[in-house]
């Protein structure tokens, strides 16, 4: 963390940092118990909590900016996939004793410039002091038209499976970060390896593609995971199968080299987590209008499969017609 100079107490470290960051009538100015929040009619609430801590989701050197935005913007996802468009969240920070008051600024900074980008307010928290690392909770909440957020378990046989975005970044840039060098052996270039170095560091969340989501959708979550795992998660929440064409999923040309250049980033690239994508099955009738309304929102989405009926979570995937033996490697928190 930055130098440290005279450090505020707890209660103007809220007065002076996240107050500010409380814009929404029903935050009451942080100053009370708890916040108020009333839904509009014709709408249901959608919850969804993530923590972060550092040298597990996030690297302790990570500037501060980018740490607030990642810990929002994992929770944005989840709501995302659920056709939730974002309208608060309630924050937990733990310090650790060699807290700054320049990475608690910027930290407060990247958070500002999240809400502006996507609308919402803070409505309440806590501080604590930890004797470990740095961590952070957010437990953000978005908005539905009622009956329209589509769970796991909605997926059907005949189904198409739609992916927004593309897949490995992520993954790849992780790989980037634990060896710098690889994107030489890999022949990409300072542009596109700062392209994955940054997907890895801001996750990008479809928030433009919620109302789609909702619309259309029939089962529908993100990619945090890794692609086939989180592809198998939602099939045994539905009970059937899937059949995946890896030829077909949705890669940045600094992703087809590095898989042109190293067999190993397939692995990354499948199994690896970090995409914050939205994966979503539709039903045939839907995919017209799904793909226009992706494409007036200026969210990519290519289709990678169908749901199919088998084994609950059984995943077949193919290159070219030919199937591959490919492990789902869900990410296993414990």
């Amino acid at each position: 963390m930055a130098e440290a100079g005279e450090r505020p107490d707890e209660d103007e470290l809220i007065a002076r940092f996240l107050r500010p960051l409380a814009t929404s009538e029903g935050a009451a100015e942080l100053r009370d118990d708890a916040a108020g929040y009333a839904p509009p009619p014709g709408h249901e609430l959608v919850l969804t909590t993530d923590a972060i801590v550092a040298g597990v989701h996030f690297f302790p050197d990570d500037p501060a900016d980018a740490i607030a935005r990642r810990a929002l913007r994992v929770n944005l996802s989840d709501l995302a996939a659920k056709g939730a468009e974002p309208a608060g969240y309630l924050l937990t920070l733990a310090l650790p004793p060699d807290w700054t008051v320049n990475w608690l600024e910027a930290f407060t900074n990247g958070l500002r410039a999240d809400q502006q980008a996507f609308g919402l307010s803070l409505y309440g928290g806590d501080t604590v002091r930890t004797h470990g690392p740095v961590w952070v909770s957010v437990t953000a909440f978005g908005l539905v038209p009622d009956g329209r957020r589509p769970l796991r378990a909605g997926a059907r046989v005949g189904d198409c499976i739609y992916l927004s975005g593309s897949v490995g970044d992520a993954a790849l840039g992780l790989l980037l970060r634990q060896n710098p060098d690889l994107f030489k052996s890999w022949g990409i270039s300072i542009d596109e390896r700062d392209h994955l170095l940054d997907r890895y560091l801001k996750p990008q969340p479809r928030v433009r593609l919620a109302s789609t989501i909702a619309k259309f959708a029939s089962a529908s979550m993100d990619v945090s995971d890794g692609l086939l795992g989180d592809l198998e998660r939602l099939c045994e929440a539905s009970d059937v199968a899937a059949a995946v064409e890896i030829d077909n999923l949705p890669l940045s040309p600094a992703a087809r080299k590095a898989l042109r250049a190293d067999f190993d980033a397939q692995a990354a690239v499948l199994g690896g987590g970090d995409d914050y994508e939205i994966l979503a099955t539709l039903p045939p009738e839907h995919v017209k209008d799904f793909e226009e309304s992706a494409r007036r929102a200026r969210i990519p989405v290519t289709r990678i499969g169908e749901i199919v009926g088998g084994a609950a979570g059984r995943l077949r995937v193919t290159s070219g017609g030919r199937v591959l033996n490919v492990p789902a490697r869900k990410y296993q928190h414990f």
